[in-house]
């Protein structure tokens, strides 16, 4: 039901207007402007109902101090016995929501404030639409700034980064109409571990955000992690089958306030630093930023549930690309098997005449090697790694490349191989 603070140094008139309004609204009721600026303060009204013409304080400048005290915009109605125009346009002038003239009508007050009070709810509908995320309800990230943003300035809590583990493999295993099924049970879950004081949102993907407002117990955070852990794989079970070895669970970095100060952006860097941690040491747990850190280790079950981390998804045609410094681990562990195993192992290097066409030349490289063999670019060089490939083979591999580059420049490309046989 909405609040409505009416305020008249007229008695009579005042409980003439609560008695016309409290048919449908909540009021409360003020005789000077001082006093409605206390109640204000306490009650927090979705609007005002003011008489403009009042000693020591008129409705005007109650007007603007209340607008003062509030950072959205507050519907005050004026109310007056004046039958002249000037305190009218006046009124409208310095922003009041509407105008309505003394000895009161039922209906015309009730129908006047009746649409002040539709049009509030229509703008609160469509700013909680523009602030929730369509998915899980929850705040979204625009939602997550402003909201949470200024909890953190003036409440006490704890901040917590939320990281849902291993969602990807539910994407790439069963389909994105899985994973929407996960992430909002998911947002249900993080809805159970906080209270109605409290906000949490969701920063897109699989991270979440939550603020709750004077925890400061790291058992209390150790709890909540271990119920959505815990609650999180009994559902993707549900859903997915007894036999789901995705390893779905939670990392939660965490952070306190205000021990680590009460800039969001800095408290978010935080909670993020300590979630990189949990993530770094096993996974599914917590971290506590700072003097209260504290990491629960949680093993991952079964040797499956590890390959399925360790594994790559989405496997595309063609050769294994990355990067220089990975390439370079590869190249030593593969050199070590060659040399221990006597596999042949085979070195080769494409020396590109400037970078202008590297794209095209690396996506013809990726398409003329198997999907054994790995591929990096240093600069306008690229090397192939090919596994067990005799120097003919090697031959053969070197032709195909070619015959595949067409206008490409092939004798201005420079060619070195080395075998390790």
């Amino acid at each position: 039901m909405s609040k409505i603070l009416i305020v008249d140094d007229d008695e009579m008139m005042l409980m003439m207007a609560r008695h016309i309004l409290s048919s449908r609204y909540e009021t409360v009721t003020a005789t000077t402007g001082a006093e409605a600026i206390e109640i204000f303060e306490q009650e927090k009204p979705d609007m005002v109902l003011s008489d403009l013409m009042m000693p020591e304080m008129d409705g005007y400048e109650l007007h603007r101090i209340l607008q003062e005290k509030t950072s959205e915009t507050l519907p005050v109605m004026f109310m007056s016995a004046n039958e002249g125009d000037e305190s009218e346009i006046k009124g409208f002038e310095v922003g009041a929501a509407d105008y309505i003239h003394k000895p009161l009508r039922p209906d015309v007050l009730l129908r006047r404030v009746g649409n002040i009070i539709d049009n509030l709810d229509k703008i609160h509908g469509l700013e909680v639409a523009a602030s929730t995320d369509p998915l899980t309800k929850l705040l979204n990230k625009s939602g997550v700034q402003k909201e949470i943003g200024d909890l953190v300035k003036k409440s006490n809590g704890a901040l917590l980064m939320i990281d849902l583990d291993s969602f990807k493999l539910v994407n790439d295993i069963y389909g994105h109409n899985m994973g929407d099924k996960i992430l909002i049970f998911f947002g249900e879950l993080i809805k159970k571990i906080i209270r109605a004081n409290d906000l949490a949102g969701r920063q897109g993907g699989d991270e979440f955000i939550a603020f709750l407002q004077n925890v400061d117990d790291e058992k209390i955070l150790q709890d909540k992690t271990v119920f959505l852990n815990e609650q999180i794989l009994i559902a993707a079970k549900k859903f997915m089958g007894a036999d789901m070895e995705i390893p779905l669970g939670t990392s939660i970095g965490a952070v306190f306030v205000p021990d680590e100060g009460r800039d969001f952006q800095m408290l978010c860097k935080k909670a993020d630093s300590a979630l990189y941690k949990v993530k770094q040491n096993g996974k599914h747990g917590i971290s506590i930023f700072g003097a209260h850190s504290h990491e629960k280790k949680v093993s991952v079950e079964g040797i499956s549930q590890m390959r399925m981390i360790l594994a790559e998804r989405n496997i595309e045609p063609g050769a294994y690309f990355v990067e220089f410094e990975d390439f370079k681990k590869i190249y030593r562990l593969l050199s070590r098997m060659a040399d221990n195993y006597k596999k042949g192992l085979t070195l080769m290097q494409f020396t590109l005449p400037e970078k202008s066409f590297a794209e095209e030349f690396k996506e013809i490289l990726l398409k003329s090697l198997r999907k054994s063999d790995c591929v990096t670019q240093s600069g306008n060089k690229f090397l192939v790694l090919l596994m067990e490939a005799t120097e003919e083979e090697s031959d053969k591999v070197k032709k195909r490349i070619f015959s595949r580059l067409k206008n490409f420049f092939v004798d201005n490309i420079g060619f070195e191989r080395e075998g390790i046989f």
